[in-house]
């Protein structure tokens, strides 16, 4: 392969569904597949990347941690000390800018565990990643440089949306919003098409209208055109059906309901955190 050494070289510790959507995301938008390594305990979870995305791949987590520029930490929370314990030396000889992409682990903690003074990055991608529609938190500790967050940025921008935090702390609240925010358009998805069979309509014609019309009105709400209350009151005639449809939800508490659902995720994101960091 010829190598592009313009593009910083990215290695991923895990080959898992988010590491594929990721490196699979990268090559798509034209990153060098020869800048990419992956390493996973056996090999056959590595072959069909070499096939599908051209990429290098090992079995070996320190000759994977070793190419590596930029090391992507895509491993399960529960194994995090482990792996990172078993590639600190040579992290701190190589020196590469560390992301995580582990729920619950703060960057001190996956720092300590690299051997100490790494700089990190911390992110909590979401579900849509895998079809190119994610939505990504990011926060970068003090020793990120402006060109490591841009190179950062580009990376996760290639799966969907990606957005700086200004505080850590704050991920407890994303993985409420976006984390967990897939399965609560999924249930009003669900709340719609049962709703419609209920009312006569064939079960597949309902579950293709309630999909296309959570599609729709997400796309004109990212369009930024017009504001979501905006866009709301447009297809509120006075009177009309939606008008009473709306006052129903609204009369039924669905604000509360989302608030109640929202904090009870942060609430349960952080109690996670900690109890995976005593156990660890």
């Amino acid at each position: 392969m010829q190598q592009d050494p313009q593009q910083p070289a990215i290695s991923f510790i895990g080959a898992g569904n988010m590491a594929r959507a990721i490196l699979g995301g990268l090559v798509a938008n034209g990153y060098d597949p020869s800048r990419i390594w992956a390493s996973a305990p056996e090999d056959k979870h590595l072959q069909s990347l070499r096939n599908d995305f051209g990429i290098y791949t090992t079995t070996d987590n320190r000759h994977c941690a070793s190419q590596a520029d930029i090391l992507i930490l895509a491993v399960k929370p529960q194994i995090m000390a482990e792996a990172c314990q078993d590639i600190a030396s040579v992290v701190q000889n190589t020196r590469p800018l560390a992301v995580s992409i582990a729920a619950g682990l703060d960057s001190e903690t996956i720092s300590n565990w690299l051997g100490g003074d790494v700089p990190m990055v911390r992110c909590m991608p979401n579900t849509p990643s895998l079809v190119g529609k994610g939505a990504t938190a990011l926060y970068a500790t003090d020793g990120v440089s402006k060109e490591q967050r841009d190179t950062v940025t580009d990376i996760f921008s290639s799966i969907g949306l990606a957005v700086w935090l200004e505080q850590e702390e704050e991920m407890h609240a994303v993985t409420a919003l976006s984390g967990s925010g897939p399965a609560y358009c999924y249930l009003l998805v669900e709340s719609m098409e049962a709703a419609a069979i209920d009312a006569g309509v064939h079960p597949e014609t309902a579950r293709q209208l309630a999909i296309q019309t959570m599609a729709g009105a997400a796309e004109m709400c990212s369009r930024g055109d017009e504001a979501p209350d905006q866009l709301r009151r447009n297809v509120m005639s006075p009177g009309g059906t939606t008008e009473q449809a709306v006052d129903a939800l609204e009369k039924g508490g669905l604000r509360d309901i989302v608030k109640k659902a929202f904090n009870a995720a942060k609430t349960r994101s952080a109690e996670l955190s900690e109890q995976l960091k005593k156990a660890l």
